[in-house]
Parts: structure tokens; sequence; C-alpha cells
């Protein structure tokens, strides 16, 4: 059945959260209702106001988060608050005072509530912070909303926007409040709250449903460029290829808030995602596949990570970090299945997904980091190394979305080839959503056994090698069973090769990235050395490739750098630059057996 999109200028409010369903049973507190205002927005600031029950008591803490779940990084989100004031419903002054870097208590005096105002500066257009101008408002909820500190119960929070004149819509994955007003809604807890981002201005709104629940694409700066027709309908088989995959949709309503001229990126929440976006990348067929492959990735995180997740992500410690050693499945398995779900859909061809795959895998394979770092290592440090890169990251780690993906990939193969294709990694999704999707999550040995479980035979060694080691993956197996290969190639023997990543940088050029096992690691060169000459003669801004092409692999050279204001002579054997060893595609004498294989795999039938 072909659906209609509708353009629609007005408010739009979602349904409820699926988890957790025990603050809903449970009789509510009295709420804390919050006003946002923006007096002034071509300054950057929403003032908030917030009316907080005292229940009588001598004083009330009070606590911002530091980080936002899905994003494993303390990024100190107080210290965009200021003018931090209290009074008393009868407008008296309360004193305040700061505890800790993202807390506050309010001398209450044995009021039954207090109000508190402050203001939060918003000049960062991302997906995990807080951005307000004169046209529009992207507010995230940890670095917006101040709560009771420790206050762990099913208290509703109630939130009021008041828009300024010529903003028209406002759009979050958040309940209406029961007076269905409109920028009026209500979450049931601190946890709803923070995972429901909010848009204001004057956005583009396309609505469809699918399996009778209702989802909304919010297009913010379509500017006459952006295809937002192209992209409800191209939303719309995603949603749909999931609805095949899980056998039905989680939630009532569904919301993916896309702001374009952003940064780029998306992030996660149970009934809604936030992304951002080029608005030009509708125009090309490279940066649309991109956004494409974005939305699949967050929309697959209604399922796994939201619903179905490991025990240590939630409840929420919003003020410490939370570690976890199954994000190479949270984010990984993610990688996997939103690049498949594409071609699913039928959003691009068999080869597009190959390609997104050998993007992985040559990716993986090109970081010496994996032979230093298990990914399941890489998890538990996210707080420390996946948001904070520097030039030594790929020596000595790995990604847990690249690796992840990968170990998907591997695993779905080994499945299908122990069931001869009777089962998949899709088998383990869902009984693993079913088994495992509610409030308590799944323990790693849990998703192992259950994955051993549906292949009929014990992966543990399996899993041992490919998640807790640096040994290695093996692609034998997974290429034997598609009837895949990998492209023959060789090394380029024309050119000679350093392996050092330069940028020019006031008329020098300086090393940025010096990767082990490299001609330029072997022999010294540092970051943030400037290449002034190459066997003594002047080497000029943008040159370097083409200086390199006068060589060839073997050949000696010397290189003349300043380092730290002295100059030095560095003597260097070129190498000959890798191959891309990782393009998959079809044996030439893959079987019929095994392009069926394939069609199963990509859903081709």
């Amino acid at each position: 059945m072909r659906h209609r999109y509708h353009l629609l200028p007005l408010c739009l409010m979602s349904a409820a959260l699926l988890f957790p369903s025990e603050s809903r049973a449970a009789a509510p507190a009295e709420p804390i209702v919050y006003t946002l205002r923006f007096p002034a927005p071509h300054t950057h600031y929403v003032d908030v106001e917030a009316v907080v029950p005292a229940a009588g008591r001598p004083s009330v803490e009070l606590m911002m988060a530091v980080w936002t779940p899905g994003s494993y990084l303390v990024r100190e989100y107080s210290r965009h608050v200021e003018a931090l004031l209290a009074h008393a419903p009868d407008g008296t002054a309360l004193a305040v005072a700061k505890t800790r870097k993202n807390r506050w208590r309010v001398a209450a005096g044995g009021a039954p509530r207090v109000v508190v105002t402050y203001r939060v500066y918003c000049r960062d257009l991302g997906v995990r912070t807080n951005f307000v101008d004169d046209g529009m408002a992207v507010l995230n909820g940890a670095p917006t909303f101040l709560t009771l500190a420790g206050d762990r119960g099913p208290r509703p929070h109630e939130v009021r926007l008041e828009l300024p004149a010529g903003w028209r819509t406002s759009v979050t994955g958040l309940d209406a409040a029961p007076d269905r007003r409109p920028h009026h809604y209500l979450a049931p807890d601190f946890d709803t709250l923070v995972d429901s981002p909010i848009v204001a201005g004057n956005q583009a709104v396309y609505e469809f449903e699918v399996a009778g629940r209702t989802h909304v694409l919010v297009n913010e700066g379509e500017a006459g460029v952006w295809d937002g027709a192209r992209s409800a309908r191209d939303v719309e088989k995603i949603v749909r290829a999931a609805d095949r995959l899980w056998g039905g949709l989680p939630y009532d309503r569904y919301v993916f808030l896309n702001v374009l001229g952003g940064s780029g990126g998306g992030l996660e929440h149970a009934n809604s995602t936030l992304m951002m976006a080029g608005r030009w990348g509708t125009r090309t067929e490279r940066d649309y596949r991109r956004w494409v492959g974005l939305v699949s990735h967050e929309y697959f995180h209604a399922w796994n990570v939201k619903r179905l997740r490991p025990v240590e992500l939630g409840p929420f410690d919003y003020e410490d970090e939370v570690y976890t050693t199954g994000l190479w499945i949270a984010e990984g398995f993610t990688d996997y299945y939103g690049d498949l779900q594409l071609r699913r859909a039928g959003l691009g061809s068999r080869d597009d997904y190959l390609s997104d795959l050998s993007g992985q895998i040559q990716q993986l394979q090109t970081t010496p980091g994996r032979l230093v770092q298990p990914v399941a290592q890489a998890s538990f440090d996210a707080w420390i190394r996946q948001y904070r890169p520097d030039e030594n990251s790929p020596n000595v780690a790995i990604s847990y979305y690249t690796k992840g993906s990968v170990v998907a990939f591997l695993l779905d193969a080994r499945i299908r080839r122990a069931t001869d294709g009777a089962r998949s990694l899709d088998d383990v999704m869902r009984i693993a959503y079913q088994r495992y999707g509610g409030p308590r999550g799944f323990t790693q040995e849990e998703f192992r056994r259950l994955a051993s479980e549906v292949a009929g035979t014990d992966l543990a060694a399996w899993f041992a090698r490919a998640v807790d080691s640096t040994e290695e993956l093996d692609y034998t197996e997974a290429l034997e069973w598609f009837g895949l290969r990998f492209k023959p190639a060789q090394p380029r023997q024309d050119k000679g090769w350093l392996g050092a990543e330069t940028r020019t940088d006031g008329g020098r050029v300086m090393v940025t990235r010096v990767t082990r096992a490299t001609p330029a690691f072997d022999a010294g060169l540092n970051v943030d050395d400037e290449i002034l000459a190459i066997d003594d003669l002047r080497l000029r801004p943008g040159a370097l490739d083409g200086r390199l092409e006068r060589y060839r692999p073997g050949d000696k050279v010397v290189v003349l750098v300043a380092r730290r204001e002295q100059v030095r002579r560095i003597e260097v054997t070129l190498g000959a630059e890798p191959a891309d060893a990782w393009k998959l595609e079809a044996h030439p004498d893959a079987t019929p057996a095994q392009q069926a294989r394939v069609e199963a795999w990509l859903w081709e039938k």
C-alpha cells in the first residue's frame, strides 16, 4: 500500500517510550515543570525556569548530567549554565550554593517547592549538544535540564516551550502533555527526558505510516536544496525493511529529526533519532547514500541498544562513566545491519553493499591497533579513546564500530554455514530481543551462549579469538560460504611510498600521522615534523606526492625536517604503497548454491 507524505506545519507529539514501563504503573510523584523561553535567540541562549518539588525539606540538591547515553564521553555540560537563581513560590529569594561541578544546593527553607531559573548557552550544533539561533533551536536533554540529585523514582518531568514570534513548530519524541496544548510535553521520568531531543523553528515535516505506527521525518533547513519527498520515501523503505527483519515495531510513534547544515553524525533514542547532515546531501549519490546509511544505523538502534542492550547500559549514572565491554554488539552489529538493511530495503545495489562491507574490512585490516587492542577492550576504553583520538590512536586502538561490524559479518556467515543456511545472525538478534529486550538487558556470556544455541555449535572459542584477543580474523569460511573473494591487487611499484600523512599549514608541509610498519615510522619521522626538503631539494606545499613519483620502492632518500626548531636529516628507505587488498567481489567460479546464499543473505528473492 502506498502512502502519501503530508507536509505538516504543526506541533508534533510522540507516543510513550517502551522502557522503563515500571514508571508508568507506579503512582507518579509531583512533577518537575520546566518552561523554556527564547527572549533573544540570536544570542544563542535558552532561558529555563524549573519548578522543583521540595516537599518541605530544608534544602534540595540539583544536578546536571555530565554525559549523554549513546555517546561515551564526559562533556561537562554544566559549563554552559549561568545566572542560576532560586526563589520560593511567593517570590522570596533563596540561597544557592554550588556543591560540585554539576550540582547546586538550594536552601528551600521548608517550602513545598522552589523555582529555579538559569540560562544555557547553546552554540554547539551537534547531536549531543545544544544550538539556538534566530531561526531554530536544537535541544538535548542532558545539557538542558537540571533535576533532583539522587531522585530515581518515577517522577514526571513536564516541558513547556514558549517559542519566539515566527516559530511555528516544535518536534520531539516526548509524549504530549494531557492538556494537548502546542509545545507542551510530558516525560514519565528523567531518563525519558534525556532520551528525547527537541527541535523547534519552522521545519518541513513529513508523516507516513508503517504497520499501523506513525513515523515522522523532520527536515530542518531544506532551503529549497534538500529533496524532502525523496528522503521521506526512502526512510519509509528503511522502516519497512526493519519491520520485516524484527517482525514488528516496538513503539507507537517514531520521529526522525534531521538537521541540515550541521556537523554530521547521529544519536539514537528510544522512539526518535537526532541526525546532522549537509543540506546538499540529496544532490550526489555518494552523499545521499551516506545519509540513508546514517538513518539506517540510527533507526536500527531502536531495537539494538535502546531496548536490547548490555546490562551495564541502564539505569544510567549521569554523573559518572558507565563501563561495558559490549559496544562491539551495541554499535558494531548496528553498523553491520545499518549497511545490510539498506540493500534489503532496495536502496543500493549488491555491489554498493559489498563496497560498504569492503570498506569496513579495509579500515580494520589497515589499522595497526587491531594487533594491540581487543575489540572488547576498545568498548571498555570508549571513555578515553573513541571520542578523544590523537595521531597515535590508529597504532594502539581499534574502533568497536569497525571491528564489531566485521565480527558480525563473520558470525553471520558462520551461523549460516553451521546450520546449512537454516539460521543466521538475524535469528540471534530476534531471539535476543525476545529474551533480553527489557529493563535488565543481557550479559556478554548470555549473548554468546545464545549465538552458540542458534548455530547449534559451541562458539566460545571463536568469540574468544575474535572479540577477546588480537588474533587476525579469518575470512576464509565467510568467503567460501558466499562465493566471494578479495579482488587480486598488486602494490604500486611505479612510485616510492613514505607512509606519513601531512597537511599544509601556513605554507609549511607538516607531518600529522605516522603509522606503524611504514617507511616513515621505521626511519623515525615524527608527528609535527616540518618537511623542508628531500635529497636537499626544497619541498613546496602540495608537492609531496609529485616528488615521490620520481622515486621507486627501495630507493633511499634523505628527508630534511625541522623539529622543535632544530633541523635534522633523516634517512628513509621508501617502500611500495600497499594495494587495496580487501575489496570484495563475487568469485568468478561461484557455484549456483553460493549465489543463492548471497541472495538469501541480501533478501534478493
